[in-house]
């Protein structure tokens, strides 16, 4: 028997990245063995065992076949007999496919040391296009390997370009697109991921609302709808660079995604717009399962992030709505939230990052100001049941007239 460290964990420590799991196959053993020898054994479609004392996964050496559709359809077999070059040649990417003994001595036999040298992203065999879940993990690695200069070999995007063309990718379960991109959200380059599925044709396959939307301002509108196109910088890079808040990545790709499937169509009024996308956000979000309070910030954050760009112009009563609207009073994060994607939706538009947007410190003064509006005055003052809030609203749109320099 002979035991194997395999997968991320060798190839971040080649990287010199951090350590996350660690991933044991072990060679020239059985099932009854591993219990025999202390370990639990967990799985039920091929033999993988947690390690007695350290808990760490340790999985039987093992081949895979194909015989059904999607990502499930495969066979495994394991044996003793099973070698580590087979174990190792089921694996997606190259660099994923580098083991090593506990000697410390490296397994490399389809050229992964190479790949990582000259930053490559290489599938291992002719086997790839057989499980589309390969598609996005490809994407991933690209977006967390961005910082390093890695890049898909020509073959290997070709092959996914094949995999979008297939259809397979369609049998893909919500639960697991969402587990990739929420994994893509989370790198220090998620708009990588995006750009890769554009590039091989998956993007309108795995978001088929993107084409909903096209469609709509196609057949219903006197100007086409252009082409899906993401452009650079995109608002998920620039908000990628000032926020780790999944939510607000999260809101920064529909707005990507939804500024690339219509266009530069500004003869749309906001209105018009916010009816499809409001339909696409509330798909996209129930199809994949996305948590509740992210659906919701997103909606928010898309419906309301243009009127930061123009608040100076907002007249008194104009602000309170939006307080409202954006339901600021209960959560008052909002406030952060909304102006930092607005700063980074407006620098997308306009091609330029660093530049000083102002409408940001004009929505802080304003917060400021409706927020210092006692309720208790108004309560001592004898207002009761809703003459309290009607009050309310008056003093703050009071509050910013005399700060705005309105005469009332």
């Amino acid at each position: 028997m002979k035991i194997y460290l395999v997968g991320g964990a060798v190839r971040n420590k080649l990287l010199d990245l951090p350590l996350k799991d660690k991933d044991w196959v072990v060679v020239g053993s059985s099932s009854q063995k591993m219990i025999d020898l202390g370990y639990h054994q967990v799985g039920r479609n091929f033999p993988v065992f947690l390690h007695p004392d350290t808990g760490e996964e340790y999985a039987l050496a093992r081949t895979e076949r194909k015989l059904g559709q999607g990502y499930t359809g495969f066979i495994c077999h394991t044996s003793p007999d099973v070698t580590l070059e087979q174990d190792l040649a089921r694996r997606d990417l190259t660099i994923n496919a580098i083991a090593q003994d506990q000697n410390g001595t490296y397994y490399d036999p389809y050229g992964g040391l190479i790949d990582l040298k000259n930053r490559k992203l290489r599938h291992v065999s002719s086997s790839f296009h057989e499980d589309p879940l390969r598609l996005l993990r490809v994407a991933r690695f690209a977006a967390s390997f961005a910082h390093l200069k890695f890049q898909i070999v020509d073959e290997t995007l070709e092959i996914m370009q094949n995999m979008s063309k297939n259809g397979e990718i369609c049998s893909l379960p919500p639960e697991r697109i969402w587990k990739e991109l929420e994994a893509a959200l989370r790198t220090d380059h998620p708009d990588v991921f995006l750009q890769v599925l554009q590039l091989c044709g998956a993007l309108t396959v795995l978001f088929p609302e993107l084409d909903s939307i096209n469609n709509v301002y196609s057949t219903t509108y006197s100007q086409p709808a252009t082409q899906i196109h993401l452009h650079t910088p995109m608002a998920l890079s620039i908000i990628a660079k000032l926020s780790k808040d999944i939510d607000m990545r999260f809101a920064a790709l529909i707005y990507d995604l939804i500024l690339s499937s219509l266009g530069q169509i500004k003869w749309i009024s906001h209105d018009k717009l916010d009816l499809s996308v409001i339909f696409m956000i509330n798909s996209l979000c129930k199809r994949l399962a996305a948590p509740n309070t992210l659906r919701d910030l997103t909606m928010v954050i898309i419906r309301f992030h243009h009127i930061v760009d123009m608040i100076q112009c907002c007249s008194p009563s104009e602000l309170v709505s939006f307080f409202n609207n954006i339901d600021a009073w209960r959560k008052p994060f909002r406030i952060d939230q909304i102006a930092l994607a607005s700063e980074a939706f407006f620098s997308r538009k306009n091609n330029f990052i660093n530049f000083s947007y102002s409408q940001s410190d004009y929505l802080y003064q304003a917060w400021r100001i409706v927020k210092n509006v006692s309720i208790k005055e108004i309560l001592h003052s004898g207002y009761k049941g809703k003459e309290v809030h009607h009050e309310l609203i008056h003093r703050r749109i009071l509050s910013l007239s005399r700060w705005k320099g309105i005469q009332v």
